[in-house]
């Protein structure tokens, strides 16, 4: 039996979690209201928010587990990549615990931790989880990756943005149309209510399962700057059918190259994973890719989809199980290889 606290800080949401033998009892979130004044993210406003709310967090974590932090068999932590700030925070909290207790200290690599919310298992329901290997496509404000994984600890990233990543272009999509922080959420919002086909955008020309968003940014960029200059109430009068086909070329652009990596394959398990990943129109575009190739098809719940500690846990409690424990003198990164 082996119980494990999860700790995650990686930018803007303070989160805890225990895992028990593989399953989450308990799944604790603090957002961060302080950034939507500034337009995202500001990194030292985003750390003293963690010592604020880290504590509490935790210790409502326990709670909701119902066990006393006595029975915690070791200590998971983000310890890449992030705001170095942030992590910080998570990092040296983790430490502490880990001195004061006796127990080991687990460090977890942020996206690993994206890709394993597919096996998060909950106390008592039944989730199935995919079978290995199997092919994740995750996605988030900083990432676009497609991740080969052969088992718990074993994974490959066999394609991966060459610039920008989705989640940015959606925010930066979202700042251009006036939208407040966060924006990717709005444009999801308001595309439910417009036609995806009616503004056309260019799809990168990319060689083999690597992506960009950078053009596209450009070009949506140009678009609207043109319209507006011919019609000054052009995002006003038309903004479900802006988000909804802007939209609409993201996800094909990340539904095209995961179609490619499962064919390359051969796999049929294909999970989606990150941030991104709680968008509605991908999450139902990617079903019916599924049903349409056979696949075998998984996704999160919404709250293992945004950064939360439960990934860090069941992370963690994987690496245990293979005794991958760090030192006390381990420190945060703010970037690191996959």
């Amino acid at each position: 039996m082996a119980v494990i606290l999860g700790i995650e800080s990686s930018c803007d949401e303070t989160a805890a979690s225990v895992c028990r033998d593989g399953w989450i009892l308990s799944n604790v979130i603090a957002s961060q209201k302080v950034h939507e004044l500034y337009g995202g993210v500001v990194p030292e406003l985003a750390s003293r928010a963690h010592l604020e709310s880290i504590v509490p967090v935790v210790e409502l974590a326990l709670q909701k587990a119902e066990l006393p932090l006595e029975e915690v068999d070791a200590f998971a932590f983000t310890q890449a990549p992030g705001l170095i700030g942030a992590l910080l925070v998570g990092t040296e909290f983790s430490k502490s615990l880990s001195l004061a207790m006796g127990k080991p200290l687990i460090a977890v690599h942020h996206m690993q931790a994206h890709v394993l919310a597919n096996t998060i298992q909950i106390w008592g329901k039944d989730t199935p989880i995919p079978s290995f290997p199997f092919l994740c496509l995750t996605v988030s404000g900083g990432h676009t990756q497609i991740v080969l994984c052969k088992d718990f600890l074993t994974m490959k990233v066999i394609g991966q943005t060459l610039d920008d990543a989705a989640g940015e272009a959606f925010d930066k999509t979202a700042k251009i149309l006036g939208l407040p922080y966060p924006g990717g959420p709005l444009i999801d919002r308001y595309a439910k209510d417009g036609n995806p086909l009616r503004f056309k955008f260019p799809e990168p020309r990319i060689e083999g399962l690597d992506f960009s968003f950078s053009g596209l940014k450009t070009s949506i960029h140009y678009f609207i700057r043109d319209e507006t200059e011919k019609n000054p109430n052009f995002i006003q009068e038309n903004l479900p059918d802006i988000c909804a086909s802007i939209q609409h070329r993201i996800v094909s652009i990340l539904l095209i190259k995961l179609k490619l990596a499962a064919d390359s394959t051969g796999i049929k398990d294909i999970c989606i994973a990150g941030g991104v990943s709680a968008n509605s129109t991908l999450r139902n575009a990617f079903r019916e890719l599924g049903e349409t190739e056979g696949w075998n098809t998984f996704i999160p719940e919404f709250q293992y989809c945004t950064d939360n500690a439960a990934m860090i846990a069941i992370t963690g409690y994987y690496k245990y199980l293979e005794g991958q424990f760090e030192s006390l003198s381990v420190t945060p990164q703010a970037r690191a290889p996959f």
